[in-house]
């Protein structure tokens, strides 16, 4: 697994996390609400790739 990964779902996670902090205290609690959804749907689309990138290498190593 890429560590490059790893800090790009960290970034993404402290970035909607500061986000969702400043959208709740100013009263937007449902804008903040899609940020953090919107964050949830872009590392899941990342790691969605990855698994598919996993299942493949499985695929080619037991030539299925």
């Amino acid at each position: 697994m890429d560590v490059d990964l790893i800090f790009k779902i960290a970034a993404i996670g402290i970035l909607v996390a500061v986000l969702n902090l400043v959208l709740a205290r100013s009263g937007r609690e449902e804008q903040a609400m899609m940020t953090t959804l919107a964050g949830l749907v872009v590392v899941l689309m990342m790691l969605v790739r990855q698994i598919s990138d996993l299942f493949d290498l499985i695929k080619s190593l037991f030539s299925l």
